[in-house]
């Protein structure tokens, strides 16, 4: 049997990373101008809140075939596409930059 030694310690890794991601995929860039960072502090840089973030349901597949590893945060890898691929699915528009902003999208749709 190949446990997995921390499930809720899994589980949370995975859901702070699926946080982290959607942050990455939605909201968060930082502003330049210039060679100059704009952005200096919590209350320009757009954070997920947690009111913002979905319930996230983590499911641990047991598969007797590996051995105990570390977990790492695989979850953050596919965040870019996964949003991506449902922005298509619901519009026809690809998008390539990140973050999708609502403005982007609209940008993007209006281009179609």
């Amino acid at each position: 049997m190949t446990p997995v030694i921390n499930p809720w310690g899994a589980k949370m890794q995975m859901s702070g990373c699926v946080t982290m991601g959607l942050g990455y995929v939605l909201s968060e860039e930082l502003k330049f101008s210039g060679g100059d960072i704009l952005d200096r502090n919590f209350d320009t840089y757009e954070l997920p809140r947690f009111v913002a973030v979905p319930h996230i349901e983590t499911v641990l597949i047991k598969n007797d075939d590996l051995a105990p590893q570390g977990g790492g945060e695989p979850a953050i890898v596919p965040m870019g596409a996964v949003i991506a691929n449902a922005v298509f699915d619901a519009t026809g528009v690809r998008m390539y930059r990140l973050p999708m902003t609502p403005e982007r999208v609209l940008t993007a749709l209006k281009r179609a």
